[in-house]
């Protein structure tokens, strides 16, 4: 049997049971990992043996951030179950989609869900077994035997943890089978390189429903004895409120809190516990960055995605300041590589030992991963899988990356957005970030539009700042003054908010469909 994440909370009950392992605000609770364990092991029995859920089967929830996400969790790790968190954003025509492919044996839900869970049942012409979190499992939990201890499942590390869903922006949801070897792995390499400790608190903003939630802080915290500050939605007054009363010492942002946090009149609070920020889920640009760390804070960026990690890359405070826009090294056990773009595009790469290895030379490729945090596929899907696995275990990110002379790489995009224009591959990550720091722009996303004359022509969506104006050609004057003529966009769309997918990034797709 391979390793697996196994059940830390059981471990760190035994030798410091009154450690705290998470923090619900929305409660008002704190569960040290003597009362996590325990109620762990009480959700056990209801689904045991009170429910019937067996191992190998798969458990749904449809819920906010709350604590029974982790009670659940560690339940369904000795259970030997796959948990499958629910995105509550989508419409019910999607999330019967994903119902139909997940097939859960059961879904726990928060009562204010449970009219969505049954128009989904009735799009995707499916039956659920549910259970309200609250009002059905209180009866349950307080029936299960008190002091109960249960033996843990021998699981097996390619055994499936979860199935996270993805936001779907290429169409068909995909289950990503996260195994057991990719959670402990995971959560290894990131103590190691971030150097996170036991004394280490997390403020968990991320929806449980992402594999951010999760695996940037959670999981890994959990696995050192640290501690998680679990909040229901993400707000700038509440969320420095609890860095500094929770003293966090880390926390995970993404670009559009930042841009929040920076207009919040508190900006700049200064919070002696927090060591530094990390911003993930897109490419900061280099203008906020520079906002943040003027403001006293430390900044790191970050990368990964649900298939693998996702922390895959570690840099200092100091060489982020020093190379803007840098994620860093990989981690250990996780072996990288660029691909030439032409040579991806043409579908050619089989592994290793085609393309390059991008060393230093400055030339964007395609993002390649390989090692024990890579998942193990789509859930019934085994050509979507082949689509992003080589036969020698490289993991096609689509991601386009730049590693410069020291080592270091640098995130510029997807491939699938690179469009060409007149000849000339055309990056909207370079685009955007030289346009970010346009006077009165709040966000700005580039896609490429069909041309008659060109092929494909950039068009920028943008979106001002609160009480700012911009005008179309104040933001073409912009572009042309920093970027060579082929790059700079054709057109310039103002936007009153950005179209996001149910993962808080810019819906590119929704904005190459817009007249």
């Amino acid at each position: 049997m391979s390793p697996g994440y196994g059940d830390p909370i059981r471990w760190w009950r035994r030798f410091s049971p009154e450690r705290i392992a998470l923090v619900d605000r929305n409660a008002d609770d704190r569960l040290t990992y003597a009362d996590l364990d325990r109620r762990s092991d009480r959700w056990l029995d209801v689904l045991d043996r009170q429910i019937g859920i067996r191992r190998g089967d798969r458990l749904a929830l449809l819920m906010g951030n709350r604590r029974e996400f982790a009670e659940l969790f560690f339940a369904c790790v000795r259970l030997g179950v796959a948990l499958v968190p629910l995105n509550w954003r989508l419409s019910a025509k999607e999330l019967g989609v994903i119902l139909a492919d997940a097939t859960p044996a059961l879904v726990i839900g928060e009562g204010t869900f449970r009219a969505l869970a049954e128009e989904a049942e009735r799009a995707a012409g499916v039956s659920l077994r549910w259970l309200d979190v609250e009002d059905d499992a209180i009866g349950m939990l307080e029936g299960a035997p008190s002091g109960f201890t249960s033996p843990c499942a021998r699981v097996d590390g390619e055994d499936a943890a979860m199935v996270i869903y993805t936001s779907g922006s290429t169409g068909r949801p995909k289950g990503a089978v996260l195994p057991h070897r990719q959670l402990l792995y995971n959560a290894i390499a990131t103590t190691i390189a971030w150097e996170l400790g036991s004394s280490d608190v997390a403020p968990i903003t991320t929806p449980f429903f992402h594999t951010g939630g999760w695996h940037v802080f959670a999981t890994p915290l959990w696995l050192r004895g640290g501690s998680v500050v679990v909040m229901d939605q993400f707000d700038t007054a509440t969320f420095l409120g609890e860095l500094a009363d929770a003293k966090c010492t880390v926390a995970l942002t993404v670009p559009t809190q930042l841009m929040m946090l920076a207009e919040s009149p508190d900006w700049g609070r200064k919070i002696p516990s927090l060591r530094w920020l990390i911003s993930g889920g897109a490419p900061c640009p280099p203008p906020l960055a520079a906002k943040v760390r003027s403001a006293g804070y430390e900044l790191r960026e970050g990368y990964g995605l649900t298939e693998c990690g996702p922390n895959c890359f570690a840099i200092s405070g100091k060489e982020a300041a020093e190379r803007p826009g840098s994620v860093g090294r990989p981690v250990p056990f996780l072996e990288m590589r660029l691909a030439e773009t032409r040579e991806a595009e043409a579908g050619a790469l089989r592994g290793a030992e085609t393309g390059r290895t991008g060393a230093g030379d400055g030339q964007p490729g395609e993002l390649l991963l390989r090692g024990p945090q890579v998942f193990s596929g789509y859930l019934n899907a085994p050509e979507l899988t082949a689509e992003v696995m080589t036969r020698d275990g490289w993991l096609k990110t689509g991601d386009l990356a730049v590693q410069d002379e020291s080592g270091s790489y640098r995130i510029c995009g997807r491939r699938k957005e690179m469009f060409i224009s007149g000849g000339e591959n055309v990056f909207p990550g370079e685009v955007e970030a030289a346009l970010t720091d346009c006077p009165g722009v709040a966000e700005v996303v580039v896609v490429g539009v069909a041309d008659s004359l060109w092929g494909e022509v950039g068009r920028a969506f943008v979106v001002p700042r609160r009480d700012a104006t911009v005008s179309n050609e104040e933001v073409l004057a912009h572009a042309r003054a920093r970027l060579g003529r082929y790059k700079v966009p054709k057109s310039v769309v103002v936007l009153t908010d950005m179209p996001r997918l149910g993962s808080g990034k810019p819906d590119r797709r929704a904005l190459a469909e817009m007249r």
